[in-house]
Protein backbone atom coordinates (compact mmCIF):
# COMPACT_ATOMS: atom_id res chain seq x y z
CA UNK A 1 0.00 0.00 0.00
CA UNK A 2 2.69 2.66 0.78
CA UNK A 3 6.76 2.74 -0.05
CA UNK A 4 9.07 1.78 2.81
CA UNK A 5 11.50 4.77 2.53
CA UNK A 6 15.44 4.10 2.43
CA UNK A 7 16.51 5.67 5.75
CA UNK A 8 18.48 8.58 3.88
CA UNK A 9 15.14 8.98 2.13
CA UNK A 10 13.07 9.51 5.70
CA UNK A 11 16.03 11.59 7.01
CA UNK A 12 15.47 14.43 4.44
CA UNK A 13 11.55 15.13 3.93
CA UNK A 14 10.48 17.79 1.60
CA UNK A 15 10.15 21.34 2.63
CA UNK A 16 6.93 22.04 1.10
CA UNK A 17 6.14 25.41 3.12
CA UNK A 18 8.43 27.79 5.00
CA UNK A 19 5.62 28.33 7.03
CA UNK A 20 5.97 27.56 10.90
CA UNK A 21 3.83 25.27 12.56
CA UNK A 22 4.34 25.50 16.60
CA UNK A 23 2.93 22.95 18.91
CA UNK A 24 2.64 23.77 22.75
CA UNK A 25 1.93 20.42 25.08
CA UNK A 26 3.13 17.49 26.84
CA UNK A 27 6.26 15.13 26.34
CA UNK A 28 5.47 12.04 27.93
CA UNK A 29 6.49 8.69 27.70
CA UNK A 30 4.66 5.56 26.85
CA UNK A 31 5.15 2.01 28.82
CA UNK A 32 4.22 0.22 25.40
CA UNK A 33 3.19 -4.19 26.01
CA UNK A 34 6.57 -5.95 24.84
CA UNK A 35 6.62 -9.53 23.37
CA UNK A 36 6.21 -11.15 27.19
CA UNK A 37 3.86 -10.20 29.83
CA UNK A 38 5.23 -7.99 32.04
CA UNK A 39 7.27 -6.76 29.46
CA UNK A 40 7.26 -2.98 28.58
CA UNK A 41 9.21 -0.39 26.12
CA UNK A 42 9.73 2.82 26.96
CA UNK A 43 8.56 4.96 23.97
CA UNK A 44 8.41 8.60 23.36
CA UNK A 45 4.86 10.02 23.00
CA UNK A 46 2.45 12.71 24.21
CA UNK A 47 -0.32 13.85 21.53
CA UNK A 48 1.49 17.22 21.12
CA UNK A 49 4.69 15.48 20.95
CA UNK A 50 2.93 12.74 18.24
CA UNK A 51 1.46 15.95 16.37
CA UNK A 52 5.21 17.61 15.85
CA UNK A 53 6.45 14.64 14.75
CA UNK A 54 4.12 14.12 12.20
CA UNK A 55 4.21 17.43 10.72
CA UNK A 56 8.10 17.22 10.67
CA UNK A 57 7.66 13.58 8.79
CA UNK A 58 5.54 15.34 6.36
CA UNK A 59 7.96 17.78 5.88
CA UNK A 60 6.91 21.35 7.88
CA UNK A 61 9.01 23.69 9.47
CA UNK A 62 8.09 22.41 12.90
CA UNK A 63 8.80 23.54 16.25
CA UNK A 64 7.67 22.04 20.09
CA UNK A 65 7.64 24.11 22.81
CA UNK A 66 7.35 20.94 25.32
CA UNK A 67 9.00 21.00 29.26
CA UNK A 68 11.10 18.30 29.02
CA UNK A 69 12.99 17.02 31.88
CA UNK A 70 16.91 16.86 32.30
CA UNK A 71 16.45 12.77 33.43
CA UNK A 72 17.06 9.93 31.35
CA UNK A 73 13.56 9.88 30.40
CA UNK A 74 13.53 13.88 28.98
CA UNK A 75 16.82 13.25 27.01
CA UNK A 76 14.92 10.43 25.29
CA UNK A 77 12.38 12.67 24.19
CA UNK A 78 14.56 15.50 23.28
CA UNK A 79 17.01 13.03 21.04
CA UNK A 80 14.22 12.14 19.16
CA UNK A 81 12.15 15.20 18.70
CA UNK A 82 15.95 16.42 17.60
CA UNK A 83 16.49 13.28 15.23
CA UNK A 84 13.41 13.95 13.63
CA UNK A 85 14.79 17.52 12.59
CA UNK A 86 11.94 19.56 15.09
CA UNK A 87 13.01 22.92 16.05
CA UNK A 88 13.62 22.81 20.36
CA UNK A 89 14.50 26.54 20.43
CA UNK A 90 11.51 27.36 22.81
CA UNK A 91 11.10 24.12 24.56
CA UNK A 92 12.19 24.27 28.25
CA UNK A 93 14.89 22.47 30.46
CA UNK A 94 12.68 21.40 33.22
CA UNK A 95 13.41 20.14 36.81
CA UNK A 96 10.67 18.37 37.10
CA UNK A 97 10.06 14.24 36.28
CA UNK A 98 8.87 13.27 32.87
CA UNK A 99 5.10 11.89 33.12
CA UNK A 100 4.62 8.26 32.05
CA UNK A 101 1.64 6.17 30.55
CA UNK A 102 0.80 3.09 30.79
CA UNK A 103 -0.33 1.54 27.71
CA UNK A 104 -2.88 -1.45 27.36
CA UNK A 105 -4.39 -2.73 24.47
CA UNK A 106 -7.56 -4.83 24.15
CA UNK A 107 -8.27 -7.42 21.75
CA UNK A 108 -9.30 -4.95 19.09
CA UNK A 109 -5.67 -3.18 19.57
CA UNK A 110 -7.28 -0.32 21.18
CA UNK A 111 -4.91 1.55 23.23
CA UNK A 112 -6.02 2.53 26.59
CA UNK A 113 -3.69 4.52 29.12
CA UNK A 114 -3.06 5.49 32.99
CA UNK A 115 -1.01 8.33 33.77
CA UNK A 116 1.45 9.03 36.36
CA UNK A 117 1.44 12.84 36.18
CA UNK A 118 1.74 14.06 39.79
CA UNK A 119 4.50 16.74 40.14
CA UNK A 120 5.53 16.27 36.49
CA UNK A 121 7.25 18.31 34.07
CA UNK A 122 4.34 19.04 31.56
CA UNK A 123 2.21 21.06 33.64
CA UNK A 124 4.29 23.54 35.81
CA UNK A 125 4.50 26.45 32.68
CA UNK A 126 4.97 29.46 33.32
CA UNK A 127 3.95 32.79 31.74
CA UNK A 128 7.48 33.79 30.85
CA UNK A 129 8.27 30.60 29.27
CA UNK A 130 5.13 30.72 26.96
CA UNK A 131 6.34 34.08 25.92
CA UNK A 132 9.05 32.00 23.35
CA UNK A 133 6.31 31.28 21.11
CA UNK A 134 7.96 32.01 17.50
CA UNK A 135 7.06 35.53 16.08
CA UNK A 136 7.17 33.47 12.91
CA UNK A 137 4.28 31.20 13.87
CA UNK A 138 1.41 30.37 11.29
CA UNK A 139 -0.34 28.00 13.15
CA UNK A 140 -0.27 26.74 16.60
CA UNK A 141 -1.93 23.59 17.69
CA UNK A 142 -2.31 23.36 21.65
CA UNK A 143 -4.61 20.58 23.60
CA UNK A 144 -4.73 17.39 24.92
CA UNK A 145 -3.56 16.93 28.89
CA UNK A 146 -2.02 20.36 28.75
CA UNK A 147 -5.19 22.17 28.64
CA UNK A 148 -6.84 20.65 31.47
CA UNK A 149 -4.02 19.93 33.65
CA UNK A 150 -2.92 22.53 36.02
CA UNK A 151 -1.67 24.80 37.00
CA UNK A 152 -0.44 25.37 33.41
CA UNK A 153 -3.18 25.01 31.73
CA UNK A 154 -4.45 28.63 32.35
CA UNK A 155 -1.36 30.13 31.22
CA UNK A 156 -1.73 28.45 28.01
CA UNK A 157 -5.41 29.51 27.79
CA UNK A 158 -4.13 33.14 28.39
CA UNK A 159 -1.00 32.67 25.43
CA UNK A 160 -3.48 31.14 23.07
CA UNK A 161 -5.99 34.37 24.07
CA UNK A 162 -3.75 36.69 23.14
CA UNK A 163 -3.00 35.60 20.00
CA UNK A 164 -6.79 34.92 19.12
CA UNK A 165 -7.00 38.50 19.82
CA UNK A 166 -3.92 39.49 17.53
CA UNK A 167 -6.07 37.64 14.67
CA UNK A 168 -2.92 36.67 13.10
CA UNK A 169 -2.06 32.51 13.97
CA UNK A 170 -4.62 29.90 13.59
CA UNK A 171 -4.98 28.45 16.80
CA UNK A 172 -6.06 24.47 16.47
CA UNK A 173 -7.49 22.77 19.69
CA UNK A 174 -7.64 18.61 20.23
CA UNK A 175 -9.08 18.17 23.86
CA UNK A 176 -7.94 14.60 23.81
CA UNK A 177 -10.15 13.03 26.40
CA UNK A 178 -8.82 10.91 29.05
CA UNK A 179 -12.25 9.73 31.15
CA UNK A 180 -10.16 8.78 34.29
CA UNK A 181 -8.39 12.11 34.42
CA UNK A 182 -11.22 14.43 33.79
CA UNK A 183 -13.80 13.43 36.18
CA UNK A 184 -17.10 13.53 34.92
CA UNK A 185 -18.28 15.10 32.04
CA UNK A 186 -20.48 18.10 33.56
CA UNK A 187 -16.93 19.02 35.11
CA UNK A 188 -14.90 18.69 32.14
CA UNK A 189 -16.82 20.60 29.73
CA UNK A 190 -16.17 24.30 30.86
CA UNK A 191 -12.18 23.11 30.63
CA UNK A 192 -12.85 21.93 26.99
CA UNK A 193 -15.05 25.25 26.09
CA UNK A 194 -12.91 27.50 27.09
CA UNK A 195 -10.19 26.61 24.97
CA UNK A 196 -12.91 25.88 21.33
CA UNK A 197 -13.39 29.92 22.14
CA UNK A 198 -10.12 30.45 21.66
CA UNK A 199 -9.47 28.02 18.72
CA UNK A 200 -10.19 28.23 14.74
CA UNK A 201 -9.79 24.89 14.12
CA UNK A 202 -11.34 22.47 16.76
CA UNK A 203 -10.65 18.53 16.28
CA UNK A 204 -12.10 15.78 18.37
CA UNK A 205 -12.86 12.09 17.98
CA UNK A 206 -16.84 11.07 17.99
CA UNK A 207 -15.53 8.87 20.98
CA UNK A 208 -14.07 12.32 22.95
CA UNK A 209 -17.46 14.10 21.78
CA UNK A 210 -20.10 11.58 23.43
CA UNK A 211 -18.90 11.29 26.50
CA UNK A 212 -18.26 15.35 26.77
CA UNK A 213 -21.88 15.50 25.50
CA UNK A 214 -24.02 12.39 26.32
CA UNK A 215 -27.16 11.78 23.38
CA UNK A 216 -26.05 14.61 22.00
CA UNK A 217 -25.11 14.17 18.09
CA UNK A 218 -22.17 15.26 16.62
CA UNK A 219 -24.18 17.45 14.43
CA UNK A 220 -25.43 19.74 17.20
CA UNK A 221 -22.16 19.62 19.31
CA UNK A 222 -20.12 20.74 16.01
CA UNK A 223 -22.94 23.59 16.06
CA UNK A 224 -22.29 24.34 19.51
CA UNK A 225 -18.40 24.60 19.75
CA UNK A 226 -18.86 26.80 15.92
CA UNK A 227 -21.31 29.15 17.98
CA UNK A 228 -18.52 29.32 20.84
CA UNK A 229 -15.92 30.47 18.53
CA UNK A 230 -14.46 28.06 16.07
CA UNK A 231 -14.38 28.50 12.57
CA UNK A 232 -14.00 24.55 11.84
CA UNK A 233 -14.96 21.71 13.37
CA UNK A 234 -13.42 18.33 12.48
CA UNK A 235 -15.03 14.67 14.39
CA UNK A 236 -13.42 11.55 13.69
CA UNK A 237 -14.85 8.46 13.45
CA UNK A 238 -11.95 6.09 13.53
CA UNK A 239 -12.12 3.56 10.62
CA UNK A 240 -15.31 5.40 9.24
CA UNK A 241 -13.59 8.52 8.34
CA UNK A 242 -14.08 12.15 9.27
CA UNK A 243 -16.75 15.08 9.11
CA UNK A 244 -15.44 18.94 8.68
CA UNK A 245 -18.34 20.98 9.97
CA UNK A 246 -18.41 25.05 9.04
CA UNK A 247 -20.79 27.59 9.86
CA UNK A 248 -23.20 28.30 6.90
CA UNK A 249 -21.75 25.61 4.61
CA UNK A 250 -22.77 21.87 4.23
CA UNK A 251 -20.86 19.32 6.29
CA UNK A 252 -18.10 17.44 4.45
CA UNK A 253 -17.36 14.19 4.76
CA UNK A 254 -14.37 11.56 3.85
CA UNK A 255 -14.68 7.92 4.36
CA UNK A 256 -11.81 5.64 6.38
CA UNK A 257 -9.49 3.58 4.39
CA UNK A 258 -9.79 -0.38 5.39
CA UNK A 259 -6.39 -1.18 7.14
CA UNK A 260 -4.37 -4.07 8.83
CA UNK A 261 -4.29 -2.36 12.38
CA UNK A 262 -1.27 -3.03 14.64
CA UNK A 263 -3.18 -0.45 17.41
CA UNK A 264 -4.59 2.51 17.45
CA UNK A 265 -1.82 4.39 19.43
CA UNK A 266 -0.78 7.82 17.75
CA UNK A 267 -4.14 7.58 15.37
CA UNK A 268 -5.98 10.58 16.01
CA UNK A 269 -2.56 12.70 16.30
CA UNK A 270 -1.42 11.54 13.46
CA UNK A 271 -5.13 12.89 11.84
CA UNK A 272 -4.35 16.08 13.44
CA UNK A 273 -0.96 16.35 11.84
CA UNK A 274 -2.16 15.45 8.24
CA UNK A 275 -4.63 17.96 8.84
CA UNK A 276 -2.77 21.20 9.83
CA UNK A 277 -0.23 19.81 7.21
CA UNK A 278 -2.56 19.66 4.21
CA UNK A 279 -4.29 23.09 4.94
CA UNK A 280 -0.56 24.72 5.63
CA UNK A 281 0.43 23.43 2.56
CA UNK A 282 -2.45 24.78 0.36
CA UNK A 283 -1.52 28.15 2.08
CA UNK A 284 -3.29 28.52 5.34
CA UNK A 285 -1.53 31.06 7.40
CA UNK A 286 -4.64 33.43 8.42
CA UNK A 287 -7.50 32.40 10.06
CA UNK A 288 -10.14 34.36 7.74
CA UNK A 289 -9.05 32.10 5.14
CA UNK A 290 -11.06 29.14 6.79
CA UNK A 291 -14.46 31.36 6.21
CA UNK A 292 -13.13 32.25 2.67
CA UNK A 293 -11.91 29.26 1.34
CA UNK A 294 -14.06 26.76 -1.15
CA UNK A 295 -14.77 23.58 0.24
CA UNK A 296 -12.10 22.00 -2.04
CA UNK A 297 -8.98 22.27 -0.43
CA UNK A 298 -10.96 21.66 3.06
CA UNK A 299 -12.04 18.70 1.74
CA UNK A 300 -8.64 17.45 0.89
CA UNK A 301 -7.20 18.34 3.76
CA UNK A 302 -9.57 16.02 5.40
CA UNK A 303 -9.02 13.18 3.08
CA UNK A 304 -4.93 13.25 3.45
CA UNK A 305 -5.37 13.06 7.35
CA UNK A 306 -7.87 10.09 7.42
CA UNK A 307 -5.37 8.23 4.65
CA UNK A 308 -2.16 9.17 7.01
CA UNK A 309 -4.09 8.55 10.49
CA UNK A 310 -5.11 4.77 8.70
CA UNK A 311 -1.29 3.84 7.58
CA UNK A 312 -0.51 5.00 11.35
CA UNK A 313 -2.80 2.38 12.23
CA UNK A 314 -0.87 -0.93 10.43
CA UNK A 315 2.45 0.44 12.32
CA UNK A 316 2.79 -0.47 15.71
CA UNK A 317 3.39 2.88 18.42
CA UNK A 318 3.28 6.23 17.52
CA UNK A 319 4.99 6.14 14.01
CA UNK A 320 3.43 8.14 11.19
CA UNK A 321 4.52 8.49 7.55
CA UNK A 322 6.90 10.58 5.83
CA UNK A 323 6.53 12.34 2.84
CA UNK A 324 8.90 11.36 0.48
CA UNK A 325 11.12 13.45 -1.29
CA UNK A 326 10.52 14.70 -4.65
CA UNK A 327 6.66 13.87 -3.92
CA UNK A 328 4.77 17.16 -2.83
CA UNK A 329 6.17 19.73 -5.79
CA UNK A 330 2.76 20.73 -6.48
CA UNK A 331 1.38 21.64 -3.16
CA UNK A 332 -2.18 21.53 -3.87
CA UNK A 333 -2.25 18.04 -5.53
CA UNK A 334 -3.93 15.53 -2.82
CA UNK A 335 -1.42 13.46 -1.53
CA UNK A 336 -1.59 9.83 -1.78
CA UNK A 337 -0.28 6.37 -0.41
CA UNK A 338 2.00 6.38 -3.19
CA UNK A 339 3.64 9.62 -1.66
CA UNK A 340 3.83 8.50 2.00
CA UNK A 341 6.86 6.04 3.43
CA UNK A 342 8.15 4.69 6.62
CA UNK A 343 11.80 3.98 8.04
Amino acid sequence: MWHEASSEEAAMPDKPEAARLTVIGEALVDLVPGASVGCYQAKPGGSPFNVAIGLARLGHHTTLMARLADTAFGRLLREHASAEGIDLGPAVHAAEPTTLAVVGLDSAAQASYDFYLQGTADWQWTDDELTRIPRDTTVLHIGSLASWTPPGDQRILAAAARLHRDGEVVISYDPNIRPTLLGEPGQARPLIERFVSVAHIVKASLEDVRWLYPGTGWEDVSARWLDLGALVVVVTDGPRGARLFRAGAAPLYRPGHRVRVADTIGAGDAFTAGLLGGLSRRGLHSPGQLLRWPSGPLAEAVEEAVLISALTCERVGADPPFALPGQLSDPSAPLTAAQLGFR
